[in-house]
């Protein structure tokens, strides 16, 4: 349930209630908005609840909220969320790119690619230090070496990194480096590791899972929220159905669901949506028709020898194409392109 507050309302009678929350064993969770502040109910609500908190000074109203998911959903913050990571603002209408290699091989193809990325119109850079694998003898990143390389793109370029944290242990290490914490969709429903997360107070990434619903997307999300960290931001990556022609199924239609289901930012990646290189940029330009805030794009100098993900790379070439391409259709949608500082 959530706690609607008057408009005059003041910080005394939000702190009673915050109390009284605590005193019953349940946490209470602010959402200062433009006319109203919002405290979100967590824990194990009863119906009497509503009733005691309705009494108490400042209160508006109490609304019950059916949804299993409290802090990621529009009951509980009406306006969208946006996130600051440098200069960059994801949310705010502008549309994100981010791009870069799936993983870090060398200084070389990473400096190179962020040059590359930054001059097309990307204004994040992606790059993993540490790769989930499906085979235990595929490459699986260089760990902080790569963390090292892509901290050394950051000042060359000034592109903020996001990079992917697997494992809660690493979340502290991860951090010292990275602007934004990726939790990949094999980590989806990982719930220590997104405890970790959320106490991080960093700038995170949620994937959704490649077998996983849209609720349970969502209630992953709670778990980082709930431990504090509002700076949250989804993304739909594909999921697994029957076709064997793709390597996942881009589900476009997860894109305005969610962003109507909840406040929080929602981008797509269509490299791994679609697994093909040439089937990237069509589904990074229907992600942008469908509402999405930012694309999340892999580039490689030279994918046909990149040890990861080559087949759904572009090339330095195809990435201008793509961002030329998403940028009409941000135009025509009355958006405009996020510019890199």
């Amino acid at each position: 349930m959530i706690v609607v507050m008057r408009v005059d309302c003041s910080q005394q009678e939000i702190d009673a209630i915050l109390e009284r929350l605590r005193e019953r064993g349940l946490a209470g969770h602010l959402s200062p908005g433009v006319e109203r502040t919002v405290i979100g109910v967590v824990g194990h609500t009863y119906p009497e609840l509503k009733d005691m908190l309705e009494l108490l000074p400042g209160v508006e109203e109490v609304v019950p909220i059916s949804k299993p998911y409290k802090l990621s959903s529009r009951e509980f913050r009406r306006e969208n969320t946006t996130i600051q990571v440098g200069n960059v603002t994801i949310g705010n209408g502008d549309l994100v790119v981010i791009a870069g290699p799936c993983a870090v091989e060398t200084e070389e193809q990473v400096l190179a690619t962020a040059r590359a990325v930054k001059a097309a119109g990307a204004c994040m850079l992606r790059g993993g230090a540490y790769k989930p694998s499906t085979s235990p003898y595929q490459f699986r990143g260089l760990g902080e070496d790569g963390l090292k390389i892509l901290e050394t793109a950051r000042y060359e370029t000034g592109l903020p990194i996001i990079t992917e944290v697997m494992a809660p242990a690493d979340v502290e290490l991860v951090c010292r480096y990275a602007d934004v914490l990726q939790v990949g969709a094999r980590n989806m429903q990982n719930f220590m590791l997104l405890d970790e997360v959320g106490k991080a107070r960093k700038p995170a990434m949620l994937k959704r899972g490649f077998a996983n619903t849209i609720q349970e997307w969502l209630l992953s999300a709670e778990y980082i929220l709930s431990q504090g960290n509002h700076q949250l931001m989804l993304c739909e990556r594909g999921i697994r159905t029957f076709e064997t022609f793709t390597r996942n199924t881009m589900d476009v239609s997860a894109i305005p669901l969610v962003k109507r289901l909840s406040h929080l930012p929602v981008l797509g990646d269509p490299s791994h949506g679609t697994g093909k290189w040439y089937l990237v940029a069509p589904l990074a330009a229907a992600a942008v028709a469908a509402g999405a805030d930012g694309i999340m794009v892999e580039v490689h100098p030279n994918p046909d020898i990149a040890l990861k993900d080559g087949a759904q790379s572009l090339t330095f070439e195809n990435f201008q194409r793509l961002v030329a391409q998403v940028n009409a259709v941000a135009a025509a949608t009355g958006r405009k392109l996020a510019i890199p500082v």
